[in-house]
């Protein structure tokens, strides 16, 4: 929902009504009854409320009923007050049966005379008039489909759209009387100006502009349209009968009922302006600093149950300017919080969010937040990292930990199941990875293997769904995923949770053998990460990008975060420089022997395991010195890391004594070091040391093992 209609400039002074200075306690005003058909005061538009026209016989049994109704979203107190007029539900369940069932009936009468082409933008309008007329739940609903441009037909989608924040305000007067009764004194007490229309409507609310008189900044008043809380209860007491009829025919093996209640949960909280305030504070406290993102402040001492006073925020909607840059802005704010914070925002469409005038991307409306918990995070994580790396035995694990999988399930099959339907979207790569083709054949799947949707997911879905959606209006070849993916990357290799450390280690070491390809697939994807820092870089020539990603790689493996990749780095380079010396012991040894009269014949240098360690250590120096190269570039030599080739290793050995001698690659990596913080200045002197003792520790090993083995 919409809490401010953009404006592109500040409102000229005539539009502010000046109201005098307040002489004293002005006599109290019954708010008016509304009535079916309204029709707006001075202060209203001249667009009809359609809500208020066709479903007006709710506010009277609406009004009569909200005392009685739970403040909070409980299905048993809904069911008791409705229960009570049964006459109320079945009036409403026909209005909406109607309703709909009149426009599908259109709809098919158009398939049979070849007239859907034809009629397609008249029908999308007369849907989206149905809506508003049935009011605000349906209208949230529409509202969460609407900025899917690759799901909505077009035509439809230009008429959902109006939906966020182009909907008919109701009476001005009725209005001010809400925000006297609600801040309990007269509006000319609190404001020293106050605009004479709403400058903006939407589903649960309108909003005005004003001026606080007590510090005299612009902020914006939300009112909530009277009665509102009972036409939704009501609704959502009908539409939860038909989820669960819906679940029993269908055989649904998602919970339809739970789905419902975990949204309609929601839209309860986001009808108490008092906990949408506490929702802005805290989302602004976690991720008003980010760089370039604008969360306004809200006034919680003058904030009420149906009045909410916050900031006015100066902008256009984000889907209406080309801005790719705040686009990956919101990508990574979104990303920071599903995944860093678990406190999201669960409501991001395009009415709310604004780019300001100072080129700032500003969140709006606070009302519908969720929570993601530690657990469902990392097990999010773990997911999106078995998948890219094809570990599909894992991912069906991940399944189970998410709740889309019951823990009943047979594994193998769901494996076998899962490898069929994501082998070919997987293989092209990270970056071209599109949602569509995850889910090409994953409906029978699903079906087959008892699939079903937790409640909380729905929320999460949303929140990505619909900033891919913004973004592929921009650009049709966006992918959500190419986007997080390097997000999670850097989450996954910095994130000291047990959980991921333990992913991390499962992930890296395959029957115990270090596998390389995927920590340089890691640290490449964590590169293309958007930080802070790096949202606002430009495109730079090689050596500078060169310079940069060695400097994020030192900075990372340096700092407390890294230190858990830094030890598997050191043990790594260790194993390799401890096979280097066996090889270069053996290789003199070979070479002296070679000299006597009777030499020897010569025995292999390197064991499997030590020249695979040497192939490790040649791919690290690599990855040090010119930084992780692009997923799908041709590989180093000698790059497989499983321990399968078994040949001398001179060749490994000549590789890497090579690239030793070869010091100038490794400027880059000296000259960065002045750059990096004292702390990882510190922690890069005391490297050689820890890695002296590492190596001594294998060298004494290995020697007692043959002198006892």
């Amino acid at each position: 929902m919409l809490l401010l209609r953009p404006l592109t400039l500040p409102l000229p002074a005539p539009a502010l009504r000046a109201r005098p200075a307040a002489r004293g306690p002005r006599p109290r005003r019954r708010p008016p009854r509304p009535r079916a058909a309204s029709a707006y005061g001075a202060g209203g538009v001249s667009e009809e409320d359609a809500f208020t026209r066709c479903s007006g016989y709710l506010f009277e049994e609406g009004l009569a009923t909200e005392g009685d109704l739970p403040t909070a979203y409980d299905i048993p107190g809904i069911a008791r007050v409705y229960g009570r007029r049964p006459l109320l539900v079945l009036r409403r369940s026909l209005q909406i049966g109607t309703s709909f069932g009149r426009w599908f009936a259109l709809r098919y009468l158009d398939s049979l005379n070849d007239r859907a082409d034809d009629m397609f933008e008249i029908r999308a309008a007369q849907l989206r008039r149905i809506l508003l007329e049935l009011g605000p739940a349906f209208v949230k609903i529409a509202q969460a489909v609407s900025s899917r441009p690759d799901v909505i037909p077009p035509a439809y989608l230009d008429e959902l759209s109006l939906l966020q924040d182009r909907i008919a305000p109701f009476s001005t007067e009725l209005a001010f009387d809400i925000i006297e009764k609600e801040l309990q004194m007269p509006l000319d007490m609190i404001f020293s100006e106050m605009s004479p229309k709403p400058v903006a409507a939407a589903s649960l609310g309108q909003v005005y502009q004003a001026r606080l008189r007590s510090n005299g900044k612009l902020v914006a008043v939300k009112v909530q349209r009277p009665g509102v809380q009972a036409v939704i209860s009501l609704d959502i007491y009908i539409l939860r009968f038909l989820a669960g009829v819906a679940r029993k025919v269908g055989k649904f093996n998602t919970d339809l009922q739970a789905v419902l209640d975990e949204w309609a949960s929601s839209l309860f909280r986001e009808m108490d302006y008092r906990e949408e305030a506490r929702n802005g504070l805290k989302f602004r406290e976690l991720y008003g600093k980010l760089r370039d993102v604008m969360v306004p402040e809200m006034y919680l001492e003058q904030t009420r149950r149906r009045v909410l006073i916050m900031e006015w925020v100066e902008g256009v909607r984000l889907s209406e300017v080309r801005d790719l840059y705040l686009v990956e802005v919101g990508v990574y704010c979104s990303l920071s919080q599903l995944l860093e914070y678990g406190f999201y925002h669960a409501d991001p469409h395009p009415g709310n969010l604004l780019r300001t005038i100072d080129g700032k991307l500003a969140y709006l409306d606070f009302g519908m937040m969720g929570e993601f918990r530690q657990e469902l995070r990392d097990g999010f994580i773990e997911a999106c990292l078995h998948l890219v790396n094809r570990d599909f035995d894992g991912l069906a694990k991940d399944f189970v930990t998410l709740g889309l999988l019951p823990a009943t399930a047979q594994k193998d099959e769901v494996t076998k199941a899962l490898t069929g339907v994501f082998e070919s979207a997987v293989n092209k790569g990270v970056q071209n990875i599109s949602f569509g083709d995850l889910s090409g054949n994953l409906g029978q799947t699903m079906y087959k293997f008892k699939f079903q949707i937790p409640s909380y997911f729905s929320l999460v879905i949303r929140s990505l769904a619909v900033l891919e959606g913004i973004a592929i209006s921009f650009n049709p070849n966006y992918k959500v995923l190419s986007s997080s993916y390097p997000w999670i990357a850097r989450k996954v290799l910095t994130d000291n949770s047990p959980n991921l450390r333990s992913t991390l280690y499962t992930l890296l070491y395959k029957d115990g053998t270090f596998q390389i390809d995927r920590l340089e697939s890691l640290l490449t994807e964590s590169l293309r990460a958007r930080t802070e820092q790096t949202l606002v870089r430009t495109q730079q020539d090689e050596s500078d990008s060169s310079r940069f990603a060695i400097k994020q790689v030192l900075s990372f493996t340096l700092t407390e975060q890294g230190a858990f990749v830094k030890d598997l780095l050191l043990q790594e380079i260790a194993k390799g420089l401890d096979a280097l010396g066996v090889a270069t012991l053996s290789s003199v040894t070979s070479a002296a022997a070679s000299r006597l009269p009777f030499a020897p014949s010569p025995s292999p240098s390197l064991n499997n395991e030590e020249a695979t360690n040497l192939r490790n250590l040649y791919r690290l120096l690599l990855l040090v010195a010119k930084t992780p190269q692009k997923e799908n570039s041709s590989r180093a030599p000698g790059h497989e890391s499983t321990g399968e080739k078994g040949d001398d290793g001179a060749d490994d050995m000549s590789l890497v004594l090579n690239e030793m001698r070869s010091f100038p690659e490794f400027l880059p990596v000296l000259s960065v070091i002045p750059e990096l913080s004292p702390e990882s200045q510190q922690q890069f002197l005391l490297l050689p040391a820890d890695l002296t003792n590492l190596v001594l520790s294998r060298a004494v090993a290995r020697t007692i093992r043959r002198m006892f083995i």
